[in-house]
């Protein structure tokens, strides 16, 4: 007869009623806790968790994991409400085939409120997004820390900002804010690479509006303390504003599509039928040679991308700089442009901090840089001095120096003083530096200079004007024209701007494989 091994006792083995009650919880945890909680989050004009990462991930791809975790706590009634999940769901699926790591609030339950459990979960799967190599999305729709578990679920989240800070510049992060996420539970997103928010349904801020009633005396809402369009265009929290929660999950899909999976990995590439010579007919009509004439940089940017399709970050903060990811001959490529149509493109506080954050981010994840030049300088103003355009200027000129991937500078128009220097000009270590004819490249422009350098001359004139005049145009003769710094070495070629495409994909290919390391350190001190 056969024998029944020790660590098999008779009628242990599982059977078809085990079976049916393993698919009937896990039935009963994929639909929520309550069809009544379920149609409250619609009606608020959100999906639940789950509807959620379907859109997000590849159709049939999502794994879940500890989808039967429940908290330990006791206390103000929490023993007798122990849901499975605890309130979010993690696990990994894939976006056009690739892995992708994802945790998720579930607002149904406790209001997606972090307690210790929800936080071990949330920390096991970073940990695995590190180890595997691979990007991490957050979809936040939480409360905050779950009040009943005390320091238990502040300790939580000092392990999730701890592990945001390891994956930093390891694997892309990206947080989505669908719903609510104030408090200490607002720095998890300010830590990652990029935070999307969807208008009228998500709010980010550390104190709410009764709080800030009670201490300032100041009222405001929800939405105009810390909504999407106030975090899109005042504080520059969020990177990406959309209407819906559809679009924007499409959205981290397409900004998914241009990442690498990790900092050891080029990003991906893709076949382009857009040809890698194809001339920009209309490029001198969309740049006026008259550079007191402003214009929209993002359209010259999209002449020369592939199928003219660039997703451009921080769209509404900071407008006078322009960060765009794109693709050149299906390569992905980093984007930074001086924006003539706002500020006239000069560099102010605003626009340096969000250049400098942008080059850091294509730099850990080996995106090449093109630079596109037009600025008259550094935006002049005692508001500005005092809170430290010196000090921000510096975060940018820090991060174009620091940065070792590919470096393609064009000077279109107009580059003036020590904003020239920063926009990644030959002297920080541009790779290739070319300029359009148009191009004035000087330490300041020739009206000014004039100024300065003849002021006696034309003071004693006696025809103050005409002297002016004419020394502008001596200056401008002199130090000022087109090929004055090509001449020196600081520009490796003035080019037709209709060939700018065709030169970026061939300098860029030429520079694929680039080695510049740095020396060795711990880390660097960047201004700050």
């Amino acid at each position: 007869m056969p024998r029944t091994s020790s660590s098999e006792a008779p009628g242990t083995t599982p059977g078809p009623d085990r079976f049916g009650e393993l698919a009937e919880l896990k039935e009963r945890i994929r639909g929520g806790p309550d069809p009544k909680a379920t149609q409250l989050q619609h009606a608020r004009g959100k999906l639940t968790v789950r509807e959620r990462i379907e859109l997000l991930l590849d159709k049939g791809s999502f794994t879940e994991i500890e989808a039967l975790r429940r908290h330990r706590a006791t206390g103000f009634g929490l023993e007798r409400r122990r849901p499975h999940t605890d309130g979010v769901v993690t696990g990994w699926g894939t976006v056009e085939g690739r892995t992708i790591f994802v945790y998720a609030h579930d607002f149904r339950i406790f209001g997606g409120a972090l307690g210790e459990a929800h936080a071990a979960k949330i920390h096991k799967i970073m940990d695995m997004a590190i180890a595997a190599g691979a990007p991490l999305v957050s979809l936040n729709d939480g409360a905050g820390a779950r009040i009943q578990e005390g320091v238990s679920a502040l300790a939580g989240y000092g392990g999730i900002f701890r592990r945001n800070t390891k994956a930093s510049g390891v694997i892309p992060q990206i947080s989505v804010m669908l719903g609510p996420c104030a408090g200490g539970a607002a720095y998890s997103p300010a830590l990652t690479d990029f935070v999307f928010m969807v208008r009228e349904t998500s709010q980010m801020f550390i104190t709410g509006p009764d709080v800030v009633k009670a201490v300032t005396g100041e009222e405001i809402t929800h939405d105009g303390l810390g909504g999407a369009d106030t975090h899109g265009t005042a504080s520059g929290v969020a990177h990406f504003v959309y209407d819906d929660e559809e679009t924007c999950l499409m959205e981290v899909r397409y900004l998914l599509s241009l990442l690498p999976s990790n900092n050891r990995e080029l990003p991906p590439a893709v076949h382009s039928d857009d040809p890698a010579d194809r001339r920009g007919d209309t490029l001198p009509d969309l740049v006026p040679a008259d550079g007191n004439r402003s214009y929209d940089v993002r359209s010259v940017i999209a002449e020369l991308v592939d199928d003219g399709d660039l997703m451009e970050v921080h769209a509404a903060w900071a407008t006078n700089l322009v960060c765009a990811l794109a693709r050149l001959d299906g390569q992905v490529v980093g984007f930074v442009a001086n924006q003539p149509a706002a500020l006239a493109g000069v560099l102010d506080i605003r626009a340096s901090e969000k250049g400098a954050r942008f080059v850091q981010f294509c730099d850990s994840f080996s995106i090449p840089l093109v630079s596109l030049v037009d600025v008259p300088g550094f935006l002049p103003g005692v508001d500005q001095e005092h809170n430290g355009i010196i000090r921000h200027g510096a975060k940018l000129l820090y991060a174009y120096c620091n940065a070792t991937v590919p470096r393609v500078s064009v000077v279109l128009r107009k580059a003036y003083g020590g904003a020239y220097i920063v926009m990644d000009s030959r002297s920080i270590g541009a790779d290739v530096a070319l300029a359009w004819p148009d191009n004035e490249i000087a330490v300041m422009g020739a009206e000014g200079a004039a100024g300065v350098v003849f002021r006696r001359e034309i003071a004693a004139a006696k025809d103050p004007e005409a002297m002016r005049a004419q020394k502008i145009a001596e200056y401008r003769r002199e130090l000022v024209h087109p090929y004055y710094a090509a001449e020196r070495g600081l520009v490796d070629d003035v080019i037709d701007p209709r060939d700018t495409r065709a030169v970026l994909i061939r300098s860029l290919a030429m520079l694929r494989a680039k080695d510049a390391g740095l020396p060795h350190r711990k880390h660097g001190n960047p201004p700050q």
